[in-house]
């Protein structure tokens, strides 16, 4: 299966289409019915803490997700664009929020302790793999399960 991309505005109602497309290419990538709902899960928490982050630090620019069915996994990868220096201080002054000495901190000021380590231990628990990294554009969650592979074409 190619790389679907999908991007959205950082409102909270578009995480539930987001899920709706990620589950549809999750079946039609081989992912068993039993996992679906992990998968729909995962994401969905995902996409809003990357909604969170985005309309504190940087509402104009767009959640994105990359969907690929290589093989036998299906990965999913949710990007936002809160690039660490703007974390770091940047953006912060200038919403009114407190200055952060770096990107975990930030998404902890974001988040709360709690709520950002919470969020993060779901996605890890319903995640068959999951990878959490910060890049100088944002953060990414990668996430994947198994996949049956390729599906038959759709006659």
């Amino acid at each position: 299966m190619a790389t679907v991309e999908l991007s959205f505005s950082a409102l909270p109602v578009h995480v539930r289409t987001a899920r709706l497309i990620v589950t549809a290419v999750a079946r039609r990538s081989g992912v068993a019915e039993a996992l679906l709902d992990e998968v729909r899960l995962a994401v969905g928490e995902a996409c809003s803490r990357a909604v969170e982050a985005h309309r504190r630090r940087c509402p104009d620019e767009p959640v994105r997700l990359e969907l690929s069915g290589a093989g036998h996994r299906f990965e999913v990868v949710v990007s936002d664009a809160v690039p660490e220096d703007d974390a770091a201080g940047g953006l912060a002054e200038t919403a009114g929020l407190p200055e952060v000495s770096g990107p975990d901190e930030a998404f902890d000021e974001v988040w709360g302790d709690d709520t950002a380590e919470l969020g993060l231990a779901v996605i890890a628990s319903l995640a068959d793999d999951v990878d959490f990294s910060s890049t100088p554009k944002g953060m990414q969650i990668r996430m994947s399960w198994p996949a049956a592979g390729e599906p038959p074409p759709i006659s």
